[in-house]
């Protein structure tokens, strides 16, 4: 390293200490600024009496790094220009923002130089032989909190480079022929948890062909993520071949989520493979689970049509049973699910609504009923977050329901409100609505994002996202004076929302804050 390199990384450095010192001043002082960018990346538990190292991690993770000591390190042996890039392209790897990738392997060839990890993630054959080569227990050394078989299955780079897919078949054979393991996994930080290498292929990166060779070099499909995600749009074949390999759907609620896209020849092939649609734990009811939920129930709350209510009756589902003492029949009349109520009615079901019940339903077609409900069940508490998602949800059912006494703001499943949910899914006129109630928009949810980085995720991970605007919604936030952070521009995966990002800044610079969304 240069004495001008050395130098230049110390200035750096030093403007990032600077940096903490002024946002510990500023949090200190109230500033709701530097409140939200410690919210943003909490260096520990809520009330903890924070000191310098707190905030220099806070700073560390606005641009990327995980720790101020890898932050400092990566500056140190790099500089910090290059650093930067090492660390968005991993990244941009990890999550799976393929143009982020394409932009800087175009910008710097070279970037993966040095960094195994990368190499295997990029399909750089030549590299990663040569490395074998020299030295050969790099096949099962992690490079960072992953190992090399982590990093080639959850990569994108087949969709960015199909024409690389033998180099990245030779590249697993390579891995496995030094030790990598076919069943390694990733932690999901924060939890025990962990997923397999076989999810990152089939659900995460939708790679069907390193799919197909991890199942027939011993990867076991029943490993509690693969088959669920595999029951996602566009992953049909990963579906077959997963179950053809023996994953079994009993216990993973795969049904459940092939329903959540309304996917009848996914639910026919896991019925054909022993999906239960009267798998249920009885011990879970009470609200404690609410992610398992009988199949009919399911299907009422979902985008569910009545061809996919009538495969389930016709599959032995069982019309008498009651989630949280409501009936199937109620629930689909609740979410305003007729086509499905009428099958289910059809075929038999109870059809008797509570009082409570029919004012719900009724809510559906008229924008005020002009009823205060009594006392809402835990059931139905959450009633708006589950709405919003749904293609058939409007502004005036919305209206209707909170004119009735449902809370408009409450925090559900992952910390999400309501105007969050609708941030996410990119449903502009549901969020316009709820912006125009003055909803908290300082509220961050479980996972630290604030509304601006909700609806950037939801741009690049929401299963409707075609059919949404995501971008009219990330603008409608601005416009309500929701902080810019200077680098979300940078680390947004979607072009669009991106360049929009960079231009209102330009012309609101007032509205810049530190930090990343």
């Amino acid at each position: 390293m240069t004495s001008e390199t050395s130098v230049s990384s110390a200035d750096m450095l030093d403007r990032f200490r600077r940096q903490a010192k002024q946002l510990g001043k500023a949090f200190a002082l109230g500033d709701s600024h530097a409140q939200l960018r410690v919210s943003m990346h909490p260096p520990g538990p809520a009330g903890k009496l924070l000191r310098h190292a707190d905030f220099l991690h806070v700073v560390a993770q606005e641009q990327s790094f995980p720790t101020w000591p890898s932050l400092k390190l990566a500056v140190e042996t790099e500089g910090m220009d290059r650093a930067a890039k090492v660390q968005r392209l991993k990244l941009a790897l990890a999550h799976g923002q393929v143009h982020v990738v394409k932009h800087l392997m175009w910008d710097s060839p070279d970037l993966a130089r040095g960094q195994f990890g990368l190499q295997v993630a990029l399909y750089d054959l030549a590299a990663v032989e040569h490395a074998l080569k020299r030295e050969p227990a790099l096949a099962v050394k992690h490079a960072g909190p992953r190992s090399p078989m982590a990093h080639l299955c959850f990569s994108p780079a087949l969709q960015i480079w199909p024409e690389r897919e033998g180099e990245m078949l030779q590249i697993a054979a390579l891995l496995k022929a030094h030790g990598a393991d076919v069943n390694d996994s990733i932690a999901q930080p924060g939890t025990d948890h962990r997923l397999s290498v076989l999810y990152g292929a089939s659900g995460h990166a939708g790679n069907l062909p390193l799919t197909g060779w991890l199942l027939e070099a011993g990867a076991d499909p029943n490993d509690g993520e693969s088959l669920y995600h595999c029951t996602e749009p566009g992953r049909g074949e990963a579906l077959r071949l997963i179950l053809k390999h023996g994953a079994n759907p009993t216990g993973t609620n795969a049904l459940l989520r092939a329903m959540d896209f309304n996917d009848h020849t996914a639910v026919r092939l896991l019925l054909e493979h022993g999906a239960d649609p009267n798998e249920f734990n009885d011990d879970e009811v009470g609200g404690e689970t609410p992610w398992v939920i009988p199949a009919l129930h399911q299907i009422a709350r979902r985008d569910c049509d009545g061809e996919m209510a009538q495969i389930l009756v016709d599959a032995g589902a069982d019309l008498t049973r009651r989630w949280q003492g409501v009936t199937p029949y109620a629930m689909a009349r609740v979410y305003g699910n007729v086509a499905v109520a009428e099958v289910f009615a059809r075929a038999g079901a109870e059809v008797a609504l509570t009082p409570l019940e029919q004012a719900l339903a009724d809510a559906k077609t008229e924008s005020d009923t002009g009823k205060i409900l009594p006392e809402v069940p835990e059931i139905y508490k959450h009633l708006l977050h589950e709405l919003i998602p749904l293609d058939r949800v409007t502004v005036p059912w919305m209206k209707s329901l909170i004119s009735a006494g449902i809370d408009t703001d409450m925090p559900g499943g992952m910390g999400l409100t309501p105007a969050m949910i609708a941030a996410w899914e990119g449903q502009v006129d549901v969020l316009e609505y709820f912006l125009s109630l003055g909803v908290n928009l300082k509220h961050v949810n479980a996972y630290g994002g604030g509304y601006l980085g909700t609806c950037i995720h939801g741009a690049e991970n929401c299963p409707n996202r075609d059919r949404r605007d995501h971008l009219r919604c990330l603008e409608l936030l601005l416009q309500a004076g929701v902080p810019l952070p200077k680098r979300a521009a940078d680390l947004c995966g979607v072009p669009e929302l991106s360049e929009f990002m960079r231009a209102y800044g330009e012309e609101h610079p007032e509205q810049l804050v530190e930090g990343a969304a």
